[in-house]
């Protein structure tokens, strides 16, 4: 995710950190280059065009600015929708370790082996949804043989969790919990298995391929066609413009393409890494250790 303070009007205009040209330029490039020659074939009248009418395009440009609106809105619902829910994981993940000290003891062993597979659970649900592997990175919180039994399982995430609720079933049949304080305990690792499913949700369910295929093709034939709307009245000021819009629509729909998967490691994604360092803060301040620091900020981006 980009973290940086807005830049002044200049420095805005030729930000490329997180901007979406370096991947848009070649469709300008064409679309520019296809509107030089337009304006040539009119300019040696090699063909009339300052007879066509705008109208035709005018129309289409209208319903294409409908679907690149509508798409953009439902991507980055999609991607607030996901920063909420990690948000909500941070949360949980507090209040777990609010209430295991107060129910369980402030140092008791009980409460550490709860707290480390919730924190590893974090870890791989990352991975999970980023398609990466982190079986290295999950014995920072759990035991070989935690990480094997959790990786033998088709879902490891899933599993850690219910690793954590072993903990607790333990500590009821021990008599260290009562009913009610298993229930409180087992009420958070249930909203971080909601939270895990939600998350799956929209990893693994995009917006209709046909909306995308529709929007993406509209765009083009717009931009192709613009410049037979313009070079009556534009003349060689045609491929400027038409340049113009094009990163406009292009920059929006490759936009929406960025926020409609919000877990990988595009510069506009969600920094995940960061996030489970904020578990891990907030994890170790309850245990009263020694918090690492957050996540640096390198190059205006946060992973």
């Amino acid at each position: 995710m980009i973290v940086r303070e807005r830049p002044n009007a200049i420095a805005l205009l030729f930000a490329l950190r997180g901007s979406v040209v370096p991947e848009i330029l070649p469709h300008i490039f064409f679309v520019a280059l296809f509107s030089v020659a337009v304006a040539a074939l009119n300019h040696y009248q090699l063909i009339d065009l300052t007879s066509l009418t705008i109208m035709p395009v005018t129309l289409l440009g209208i319903v294409l600015s409908i679907l690149l609106g509508f798409r953009n809105n439902a991507a980055y619902d999609r991607w607030w929708e996901a920063r909420k829910q990690w948000g909500q994981m941070v949360n949980e993940i507090r209040s777990l370790a609010r209430a295991s000290g107060a129910l369980l003891g402030e140092k008791a062993p009980a409460r550490r082996a709860l707290l480390m597979p919730v924190l590893a659970h974090a870890v791989a649900l990352k991975g999970q949804l980023r398609g990466e592997t982190v079986n290295e990175e999950l014995l920072a919180w759990v035991s070989p043989e935690q990480r094997d039994a959790a990786l033998a399982k088709a879902n490891p995430a899933d599993a850690l969790l219910a690793q954590a609720g072993g903990v607790l079933g333990e500590q009821y049949r021990q008599g260290a919990l009562d009913s009610m304080g298993l229930k409180i305990l087992d009420e958070r690792l249930a909203a971080l298995s909601g939270i895990q499913a939600a998350s799956e949700r929209i990893a693994s369910t995009p917006l209709p391929f046909a909306y995308t295929l529709l929007v993406h093709r509209t765009a083009y034939v717009y931009c192709y066609l613009l410049p037979f709307a313009l070079i009556g009245g534009m003349g060689w000021a045609t491929p400027i413009l038409t340049a113009a819009v094009a990163y406009t629509f292009f920059g929006i729909d490759r936009l929406s393409e960025h926020l409609e998967t919000p877990f990988g490691r595009a510069p506009n994604d969600l920094p995940l890494d960061a996030l489970c360092r904020i578990h891990e803060i907030s994890v170790a301040d309850a245990l009263g250790e020694v918090a690492p620091a957050p996540l640096p900020v390198k190059n205006f981006q946060l992973q």
